[in-house]
């Protein structure tokens, strides 16, 4: 009997749906915008580990959403000083998912396997992001490729976590549905001293996203809602947090084709609460005691933005204007131990921010020039703090002035192609509004307590960067960035008197941060690529002191082997240098080096396997340190995994 021969290879083109956002700006090229693709953000159990990948871009402490409290969730670029609330603006199809009360992001509501790619934006955001976009912008765009896609790891620390996602057309709508969910019993992040006192981080979360889109009076018109719950342990008895939110958007865009304008008109709306308790801890951590109950944080947030674009082969330019406003109110348990305690608190208010802008980029062969201004007007009102004890007596009531403030922002950049690269340079300015967590409530974690001010100013950034890179046919690509930054009107945690145990937001004076970015990747073999990534930023105070969790150092850097069409195999290892824990550089966090192994096989084009591990060889990465005890990122985890697509 003869061999028989093998099936035909069958090639199958990959349907996109045509989404509702205009294409990327001319502008952008001038710009440092590293893009994340589906494949890479899909791999992570969690959107901001794979956003942390990218050197610079940072949480406001070490440890990922799947354990760290919301409050600490914001996201910052370059390490210039990370806050709980962030110094990046972040977008879901161009809708901003920052907080309205806190500005931290819940990243439970944003399951890295909706989303199909991420393009970090480094450098102050004038022009089309606005509010929010000071140290850069994070553009996230929800998937467009169609079929239906199912996964389910588990592993260790009793972790499990699944995903449904489906692309699909339904009577000539293309529609997104995607649901996730998971559980984690966590771990006890404490490590010598840990007493009865300390718990596991675990946590339980889900999330549901839906969104429309059609075709509508020559452009694309879509629809979408999405809705979130994390609950959490905080690794001390008693001390819990609950972040929930629905969230809906409409969006209209055509885009500028044949001579004729192209627009985006965009409504949308954000609901969010958050319930959290913090403890204080005694010498031995034998038991806690509750000091704060946030039992209701509701806020809301909404806005409208719009722009027109005019494009041609040599020219293209936009004009846009966008509202955000926000509102809410802590309502807060303290005090339990005083007389008449507990006491309530209520304290928030509004702000609103609206600005308008333009942007004209020329092309001229090999050239690009770009320039945009911007201008925001700033309102705080209605802000109020009332503290009410038990027999209901008002023992504080404060109502705080109407603030407003206009705020001009501008960006101009460069870029020239040659045959094997590019040069570009770029200067910017940004600015971000304190939010109404900031100006407003005061907060505890362990036995420090920090006050708000509601006097803070708006934070603005200016900087100016030089960038270079190259290209090598398909064998590889690099790119360098030198940069100088200026922050202004930082607002940061300042220790009071001397303290440690008592601070204060405050504008506390100027940020200069000047560094390098580097980044490449190299085919080295048909079945071995590398890549590589060095972020390095010197960024002092006016004091001469390195702003709190900056770490000057980070890098990154892994290999793929891909020996077979069904098996690959990868290795990546980031290291982050030693950061301050505090204003004064008096207490000191270790460097820390982490290597993830990832093994994935296909068992059919449509099945694959796979098995990780996480913080492989176990480094012990130091997080916090409350009370004298340090406390630590996650140990080392491993899951098994399977992932099908039709």
């Amino acid at each position: 009997m003869g061999q028989s021969l093998p099936p035909p290879v069958t090639t199958v083109e990959a349907i996109q749906v045509v989404p509702a956002r205009l294409p990327a700006a001319e502008s952008d090229k001038a710009f440092s915008i590293i893009t994340l693709d589906q494949a890479e953000i899909g791999d992570h159990r969690r959107l901001d580990q794979a956003l942390g990948e990218v050197p610079g871009v940072v949480l406001f402490r070490r440890t990922d959403s799947l354990v760290a409290n919301p409050t600490t969730q914001g996201i910052s670029l370059r390490s210039i000083g990370p806050t709980g609330a962030g110094r990046a603006l972040v977008t879901l199809d161009g809708v901003p998912m920052n907080d309205p009360f806190g500005g931290w992001v819940i990243w439970a509501g944003l399951p890295s396997e909706m989303i199909g790619s991420a393009d970090i934006v480094r450098g102050g955001g004038a022009g089309p992001y606005g509010a929010g976009a000071l140290t850069g912008v994070i553009r996230l765009d929800s998937r467009t490729d169609m079929g239906l896609e199912a996964s389910a790891r588990a592993g260790s620390l009793d972790t499990q976590r699944g995903a449904l996602v489906d692309v699909t057309t339904v009577g000539g709508t293309d529609v997104l549905a995607s649901v996730s969910g998971g559980h984690t019993g966590g771990f006890i992040p404490v490590h010598a001293g840990k007493g009865a006192a300390d718990t596991p981080t675990e946590m339980n979360d889900w999330s549901v996203n839906l969104r429309t889109t059609s075709d509508f009076a020559e452009g694309r018109l879509a629809f979408a809602l999405g809705a979130f719950n994390q609950d959490q342990g905080s690794g001390l008895d008693k001390a819990r947090a609950e972040a929930k939110g629905q969230r809906g958007s409409v969006t209209w865009v055509r885009n500028p084709a044949g001579g004729a304008l192209g627009f985006r008109a965009q409504g949308w709306v954000m609901s969010t609460n958050l319930f959290n308790s913090s403890v204080s801890v005694p010498a031995g951590r034998a038991t806690t005691t509750v000091t704060n109950t946030q039992f209701d944080t509701p806020a809301t947030g909404y806005g409208l933005n719009a722009a027109i674009r005019g494009d041609s082969e040599t020219r293209q330019w936009e004009i846009g204007a966008d509202v955000r406003i926000s509102h809410g109110e802590d309502r807060e348990l303290f005090s339990y131990t005083l007389t008449n305690g507990p006491f309530t608190r209520y304290a928030g208010g509004m702000s609103q921010i609206a600005g308008v802008y333009a942007e004209g980029t020329m092309k001229r062969d090999d050239l690009l020039l770009t320039a945009s201004v911007r201008a925001d007007q700033w309102k705080n009102t209605d802000g109020h703090r009332i503290h009410v004890g038990q027999n209901g007596a008002v023992t504080v009531n404060n109502t705080y002035a109407d603030r407003d403030s206009t705020l001009p922002t501008a960006r101009v950049g460069a870029r020239y192609n040659t045959d094997t690269g590019y040069y570009r340079l770029a200067a910017y300015t940004g600015f971000r509004a304190p939010t109404l967590n900031e100006l407003y409530r005061p907060f505890r974690v362990g036995n420090i307590n920090t006050e708000s001010n509601a006097a803070l100013d708006p934070e603005r950034l200016a900087g100016i960067e030089l960038g270079f890179g190259g290209h090598k046919d398909m064998l590889g690509s690099w790119d360098i960035t030198l940069f100088y930054n200026q922050l202004s009107d930082a607002i940061f945690n300042v220790t009071l008197n001397n303290d440690p145990s008592t601070r204060q937001r405050q504008n506390a004076g100027d940020v200069i941060a000047k560094g390098l970015e580097a980044q490449g990747e190299l085919q080295l073999t048909d079945t071995i690529r590398l890549r590589g990534a060095y972020a390095y930023v010197e960024a002092k105070t006016d004091a001469g002191l390195r702003p709190a969790e900056t770490s000057p150092n980070s890098a990154s850097g892994s290999i793929t082997w891909s020996p077979s069409p069904r098996f690959d195999a990868a290795l990546t290892v980031r290291y982050e240098g030693d950061r301050f824990d505090d204003d004064l550089n008096l207490i000191r966090l270790r460097s820390a080096t982490v290597a993830d192994i990832r093994l994935g096989w296909k068992f059919t084009d449509s099945v694959e396997g796979f098995i990780d591990v996480n913080n492989a060889f176990d480094e012990a990465v130091e997080n916090t340190l409350s009370s004298g005890v340090l406390s630590y990122a996650a140990p080392q985890t491993f899951s098994l995994g399977l992932r099908v697509k039709r």
